[in-house]
């Protein structure tokens, strides 16, 4: 089965064990975590760990979203974090999964997050003496993950807002689309995550210390500030979307203005040319040396005075 076990001791020394041997280990913490790939994970945790249903569903659920639910005297908590990996473009992020109760803490995942790299160090390096700590880490670095992912898609933004123009339209409503779609992607996970993190701090649980609830306090208000800055960038995403519209049906009409005011300007003269080109006896001047070049001037005058009439009424202006 895929996944690792850690046994951390009173003073914080931390050993990689089995799996299997993660049931029957003691400590101020035991952390099993379990790749949800494989498909005895739901029995391993039903029969070797011995979790009750509920637990057991949360934990292997195939759609989730973040939450925080106390359940058989702990709590069963999902995050969204940052994959290793994105394996499915419809998710922005990759779900871990927990439930955490007095010196134990079960975490199942489909894909590896890049957090849980963290964790493990601060696991090893001592930093991890029990479950509250554990959680925390892992809230805390999922935060600070996502906050420059939300931050360089401001960024993009910003550029597209600087660089409005007709010529560039196509090329910046695909920038401003994908833009769009990410912010609204992120904030899918976000704002439930930061709810999810609020009611994990006010937990009533012994396993959470004071110090706990203050930084995952501080995760919860990161993680709101992320969820405002999300619903700002696809507001302005969806302004410079609609300016971008704006500019191309603006365009357009300039374009069609013109077209319009050269139809007029040739129109008298199909009109004459038309007239006089008629094979039928009769035409005036029909057989002067000169009649050619003075429908030639007579042409050249009409068009002058039209275009001079457009002018003057600022057509060309649009």
């Amino acid at each position: 089965m895929s996944g690792f076990a850690y046994v951390v001791t009173a003073d914080g020394n931390a050993r990689e064990i089995a799996i299997d041997d993660a049931p029957a280990a003691r400590g101020v913490l035991v952390w099993t975590h379990l790749a949800l790939r494989d498909s005895e994970v739901r029995e391993w945790l039903a029969a070797r760990a011995s979790l009750a249903p509920f637990v057991v569903d949360a934990l292997t659920a195939t759609e989730t979203r973040p939450r925080c639910d106390a359940a058989d005297g702990g709590a069963v908590i999902n995050l969204r974090g940052l994959a290793t990996v994105s394996e499915d473009a419809d998710d922005a992020l990759a779900s871990i999964r927990m439930f955490v109760a007095a010196g134990r803490v079960w975490s199942v995942s489909r894909q590896s997050l890049d957090a849980i790299g963290r964790v493990c160090d601060a696991v090893r390096a001592g930093r991890i003496l029990d479950p509250g700590n554990l959680v925390t880490e892992m809230a805390m670095a999922i935060t600070e993950e996502l906050d420059p992912m939300v931050a360089d898609l401001g960024d993009q933004l910003d550029d597209c807002e600087e660089n409005l123009d007709t010529h560039r339209a196509f090329a910046l409503r695909r920038s401003v689309n994908r833009v769009r779609v990410a912010a609204i992607g992120y904030r899918r996970f976000v704002l439930p995550q930061r709810q999810a993190l609020e009611k994990l701090a006010n937990l009533p649980a012994a396993w959470l210390s004071s110090d706990d609830r203050l930084h995952l306090s501080g995760a919860a208000d990161r993680a709101a500030r992320m969820a405002e800055e999300l619903e700002a960038i696809r507001e302005r995403a969806a302004l410079v979307h609609e300016t971008l519209t704006d500019l191309r049906a603006e365009t357009l009409d300039q374009r069609a203005l013109v077209i319009a005011i050269v139809a007029m300007v040739f129109l008298p003269l199909t009109f004459l040319t038309g007239l006089l080109g008629m094979n039928v006896e009769g035409i005036p001047f029909a057989r002067e040396p000169w009649a050619f070049w003075g429908v030639v001037g007579v042409s050249a005058a009409m068009a002058v005075a039209i275009a001079a009439y457009f002018v003057r009424r600022h057509w060309f202006r649009g």
